[in-house]
């Protein structure tokens, strides 16, 4: 199956270079550009992209707002959103995984990384770059980066309740960075039922992928943040 790949940024020179190495990939494909948030939102719709690289600082509607309306899109719930950002120490990088982004990624990654980014993404994977740790989220979200007016800890703890003991130690690990093989090897399950248990806290949580689920675990306390 091709990925298909929506670049938006203003910059003409970037998108251009990102679109000659998704192109080289046998397994992917740009099938559009745009060049500010609201030419992405419309074009996430009329293109049929699985994948968009989404600038978070563009002209008009910004890389946030475009986020925000794909992801309350129902017919582009399919979409996945990678951002990609200049400086990754940002409170809008917390800002985007709350709206529904995948993850983020900067500017100055590797080639390789870039093309693994989109994989993740089409994938439904949470994608969080080597610079961007989770202590990083937690502490923006520990200070109020990001945060609605009203949600607080307590909304999402209500949420919590919904989810089994074995739901809440998936999603803590989770949390922790942990892939579905490292989460079954600890709790001496199989993958696949660590999948479902993810699957079906996503489900409770009201969350598009595991990236939300990061955020929800720090922001309902069920996961408290590292002070270094």
């Amino acid at each position: 199956m091709t990925i298909r790949v929506l670049l938006a940024d203003d910059q003409a020179l970037l998108r251009s270079a990102f679109k000659v190495l998704v192109d080289s990939e046998p397994d992917m494909e740009v099938v559009a550009e745009a060049a500010d948030g609201a030419e992405a939102v419309a074009l996430a719709r009329s293109a049929g992209a699985d994948v968009v690289l989404m600038d978070i600082r563009m002209p008009g509607t910004d890389g946030l707002a475009a986020t925000r309306m794909i992801t309350a899109d129902p017919e582009l719930s399919a979409v996945r959103i990678v951002m990609l950002t200049t400086f990754e120490v940002d409170e809008y990088v917390v800002q985007s995984l709350r709206a529904g982004a995948s993850g983020f990624l900067g500017k100055g990654a590797e080639p390789e990384e870039l093309l693994n980014a989109i994989r993740i993404a089409a994938a439904g994977e949470a994608l969080l770059s080597p610079a961007a740790t989770k202590g990083l989220i937690a502490k923006f979200l520990a200070q109020g980066g990001g945060s609605d007016p009203g949600d607080g800890p307590g909304a999402h703890s209500e949420r919590l309740s919904a989810l089994t003991t074995r739901e809440r130690e998936v999603l803590v690990l989770v949390a922790g960075g942990h892939s579905n093989d490292e989460i079954a090897d600890r709790l001496e399950v199989s993958p696949l039922t660590v999948k479902t248990h993810v699957n079906r806290a996503m489900a409770k949580l009201g969350a598009r992928d595991r990236a939300q689920l990061v955020v929800t675990a720090y922001e309902s306390g069920l996961v408290r943040p590292r002070v270094e």
